[in-house]
């Protein structure tokens, strides 16, 4: 499985962006996807998870009611919606799969990832 993230850029606080997920190279509709941020100076940290049928099953505190994941398993794709978004929003966010953890947060348990997409919030 190869994972690209877009849709990275600047915003204004307050603002929205949406970040997609592109999978290739083999079907990823039974996998867990997740979205994880690292800011600088920090531990790459989960956002958010959505499981194998398209249910979210975690956001992180500092992003619920405002960031939303979904997935089409029929293009192979994930979004992040993120919307009202902060100053403390701003770190290069990735994509990753995990094979067989279900309800996993730390990145060691995802397989795959993407190569990464900033998103760069000002005040």
């Amino acid at each position: 499985v190869q994972l690209q993230a877009s849709g990275g850029g600047m915003a204004q606080a307050g603002g929205s962006l949406r970040l997609s997920c592109a999978a290739s190279g083999r079907t990823f509709s039974n996998y867990t996807m997740g979205w994880f941020r690292q800011a600088p100076g920090k531990e790459r940290a989960i956002v958010a998870r959505i499981n194998w049928s398209g249910k979210p099953t975690y956001y992180a505190d500092s992003v619920k009611g405002r960031f939303s994941v979904s997935r089409d398993s029929s293009k192979n794709m994930m979004y992040l919606q993120m919307n009202n978004l902060k100053p403390e929003d701003t770190a290069v966010y990735y994509c990753a799969a995990s094979q067989y953890y279900t309800g996993a947060r730390d990145p060691d348990l995802y397989d795959y990832w993407g190569q990464g997409t900033q998103v760069t919030v000002s005040s």
